[in-house]
């Protein structure tokens, strides 16, 4: 069979330093105008075909991008919204737990069955990081929708809820309050400590306080929270942009607290309340160091390698409540609990409903956005304990049908 003679256009021509080229134009995926040149016809041809097939194929990965190119698309859009620690965070289980699972495969050949596959390895993780990859997951498909790149949302239906759940933080009672402050008196992470129980400031909001925020000499003492502390590459960076809008907020504070605050105040150098030697913020580092003074002192089991004969050696410390560390007699494991820096904040807010205090005014106290956080915690608090229902049931089946 006789090969077809292939046709091949009549280009014009156009000298070039000296040179005498075929030149055609064609439009771009862009919609610009691009010349094309060769020294013969049959190479321009050559040019142009494939020129034309790479504008064919960028528009039609424009119109079917696959997951990995618009989940980063989808986080270029976010950088303008959201803080750069944030970004990393989106970034990093984006990548994890997203695009390697469904990275290759086009947005609009993703069904419901593929995301739920690409869950499954979460399900071994935190209830926590489930619920952040669901979020974002939803959030690139709902918005390739909108902007209709897909015909069919397989997102549509898909559980939030899965995961492991993790281990409850319960506010800390009145004896491991006073146990804990009478522990770290005299050390570093006590005006820390103070904030976060009895104004329950987020820790980057205790962390960026300025003076000029902590109001001292006026009838009714109280924290004005403008600030909010991050880090990037373990630098501080203090910034006005907070959690959300609900996290602004002015806080009254009790006299023990106003009380440290002046004391600390009078000796400060810093225009930070919590700052280091030189007066700057702490970097990440560095708060990790101050909060190790109260993981230390704590009776929790904990693990550390040590060397051998050049050999690293995995090794365990299980404390003895009052007894003393090997190397250091002087520090002694006083706190039979756990605690963490977000603990402090949860027991300033149940203290505040123990109180009485409306879930209302908690919700802004606490400078939470969504009413539902506020209102979980109320429940937990009073409803978890049968002793304090004991008097509403009894009220409540006081005269039974038919008695």
């Amino acid at each position: 069979m006789a090969k077809k003679k292939v046709s091949i256009p009549q280009y014009g021509t156009v000298m070039r330093r000296g040179i005498q080229y075929y030149r055609t134009r064609i439009t771009d995926a862009d919609g610009k105008r691009v010349d094309l040149y060769a020294e013969t016809s049959e190479e321009l041809y050559e040019k142009e075909l494939e020129a034309r097939r790479q504008v064919e194929e960028a528009v039609f990965r424009r119109k079917h991008p696959t997951v990995a190119e618009y989940c980063e698309k989808w986080l270029l859009m976010q950088s303008a919204k959201v803080s750069s620690s944030t970004l990393k965070g989106y970034t990093q289980n984006m990548n994890n737990y997203i695009v390697k699972p469904l990275g290759d495969m086009y947005l609009s050949e993703v069904t419901a069955d593929d995301i739920r596959l690409a869950l499954i390895p979460l399900s071994q993780k935190s209830a926590g990081l489930y619920s952040t990859v669901n979020m974002l997951l939803k959030c690139v498909f709902y918005s390739a929708e909108r902007n209709q790149l897909l015909d069919y949302n397989p997102c549509v239906g898909i559980s939030a809820k899965g995961g492991k759940p993790g281990k409850k933080k319960n506010a800390l009672t009145d004896e491991q309050v006073k146990l804990l402050l009478e522990t770290v008196r005299e050390l570093p992470p006590y005006v820390f400590i103070m904030i976060g129980l009895y104004s329950g400031l987020r820790r980057e909001e205790i962390l960026a306080l300025q003076w000029d925020c902590v109001f001292l000499d006026v009838p009714t003492p109280y924290i004005s929270v403008r600030r909010a502390w991050r880090t990037e590459h373990n630098r501080p960076v203090i910034s006005t942009t907070l959690k959300t809008k609900a996290a602004q907020r002015d806080i009254p504070i009790p006299k023990c607290l106003a009380d440290c605050l002046r004391q600390v105040k009078a000796t400060s150098i810093s225009e930070y309340v919590i700052a280091d030697s030189k007066g700057q913020p702490l970097a990440d580092s560095q708060f990790k160091r101050l909060w190790q003074y109260v993981v230390v002192r704590s009776t929790k089991e904990r693990t550390y390698y040590k060397y051998v004969n050049g050999q690293s050696i995995k090794c365990k410390v299980t404390p003895i409540p009052g007894g003393h560390q090997k190397n250091n007699p002087k520090l002694v494991y006083s706190l039979d609990f756990d605690v963490t820096p977000h603990q402090l904040r949860h027991t300033y807010i149940t203290n505040l409903l123990y109180a009485g205090v409306d879930p209302k005014t908690v919700q802004y106290l606490a400078g939470h956005e969504n009413s539902k956080t506020t209102m979980d915690i109320y429940a937990q608090v009073k409803y978890n304990k049968p002793e304090h229902l004991l008097s509403v049931v009894n009220a409540a089946f006081s005269a039974p049908v038919g008695a």
